[in-house]
């Protein structure tokens, strides 16, 4: 590969989505390394006063602060946009840094926004709380159900928010539907991507604007940092976004972006073997409790949705012990390999209690009316071979008499 090859889209519109995960946006220095270059520095030097000049007012191509770019963030944000098939990404710092500004970019007092009920805990707190303290309107629906989009929106509706398949519940909304009835009232979708990755489903291909990911999730996928992607397109990300996030100052530094890079370039692997493993794991369990929440089962309310606009299931699903949080937390205090944790996308496989955990902050009202109740557990099923998960499930549910 050239020097720039990774970032000539002649070159990489020929490429196919495994080959991008390891060579999109790479683009090497004069030392032609291997590995695309970490580069640790704030701020970058310039041959005249006049090339400084030139570069803010936006007249010379150039770096000038790292708050803004960065070559090896810049490398991160190509990759991603193409893995989605966006013209434009910027990184940040978070995930929640990602969805924060993906709303607040583009809202102003007076404005409506539409958002699925079932929802990340910080998610629905930016949409429950946040929102409205700037005088920005909010309602949340049921994201399954795609009449209550359109029966929702109004005049003022400015974005739809909702995530696919939603955390911890697995909702999966019909995102070409909902996408649809946006571009008819001219609303702005923005899709939060993170239980999928665009490994396995790329909403913009279902007529997504905007779509946004926590990075820290299956992009990294060893639990190593924290980042966070906005997609969408590059007039929307230079006009709409630029400005919010160039003065706010979300920023990815470069040493996460690069673990990210590396992380992404096993990506396609990972994600698939993990879902074949969870698939395996999620029937398994589905004998033995009284409910569980997976897209790839037959039995999932969504399941043919779920297969239309996923290559695959993930790696993620819910799970009811039946009873309540003491045989919860019993049959998280039994397992032997699987993890306590309150990650996703993990290498690993992790389970937490969304009630006592990362819905922690939802009131126990909306908790219960989107089907978080104390019995639920979340999973993230790993890298290990699938049989010696399940023989911990097995050991760990006939410890609680499951």
């Amino acid at each position: 590969m050239k020097r720039k090859s990774g970032q000539n889209p002649e070159i990489t519109k020929n490429w196919k989505p495994a080959t991008l995960a390891v060579r999109g946006g790479t683009a090497r220095s004069e030392y032609g390394e291997t590995s695309e270059a970490l580069f640790l520095t704030s701020g970058y030097c310039y041959d005249r006063a006049e090339d400084a000049a030139a570069r803010f007012a936006g007249e010379q191509v150039g770096m000038t602060y790292s708050r803004l770019q960065n070559p090896t963030v810049e490398m991160l944000e190509q990759r991603i946009a193409l893995l989605e098939g966006a013209e434009a990404c910027r990184a940040t710092a978070t995930g929640m840094a990602a969805m924060t500004a993906a709303l607040l970019c583009q809202l102003s007092a007076g404005d409506h926004v539409v958002a699925a009920k079932a929802a990340f805990g910080s998610c629905r707190w930016l949409v429950d709380t946040l929102l409205p303290k700037f005088g920005i309107a909010t309602t949340t629906i049921d994201g399954c159900d795609t009449a209550a989009w359109e029966a929702a929106a109004k005049p003022n509706t400015k974005v739809f928010f909702f995530e696919t398949p939603a955390n911890p519940t697995m909702d999966v909304v019909d995102i070409a539907a909902v996408c649809a009835i946006a571009k008819a009232r001219g609303i702005t979708t923005v899709v939060d991507n993170a239980f999928a990755s665009p490994a396995l489903q790329r909403p913009m291909e279902f007529g997504a604007d905007v779509v946004a990911y926590s990075a820290t999730k299956m992009m990294d996928g060893q639990g190593r940092v924290l980042a966070g992607a906005i997609c969408g397109t590059r007039d929307w990300i230079d006009s709409v976004l630029l400005p919010f996030h160039r003065n706010t100052g979300p920023t990815l530094s470069a040493f996460n972006a690069w673990v990210v890079l590396k992380g992404l370039e096993t990506l396609d692997l990972r994600i698939r073997r993990q879902s074949d493993n969870a698939l395996k794991v999620a029937r398994f369990l589905e004998g033995r409790l009284p409910k569980v929440n997976y897209p790839g089962l037959e039995s999932h309310p969504q399941h043919v949705l779920a297969m239309q606009q996923m290559d695959a299931a993930g790696p993620i699903f819910s799970l009811y012990v039946g009873g309540g949080r003491a045989e919860a937390h019993g049959l998280l205090n039994a397992l032997e390999l699987v993890d306590i944790s309150n990650n996703i996308g993990d290498s690993r496989s992790l389970m937490t209690h969304p009630a006592s955990t990362t819905h922690y902050g939802m009131a126990e009202e909306a908790r219960l009316e989107v089907g978080i109740t104390e019995d639920m557990l979340r999973l993230n099923v790993g890298l290990e071979d699938a049989d010696d998960v399940i023989a911990d499930f097995d050991q760990a549910l006939r410890a609680i008499g499951r």
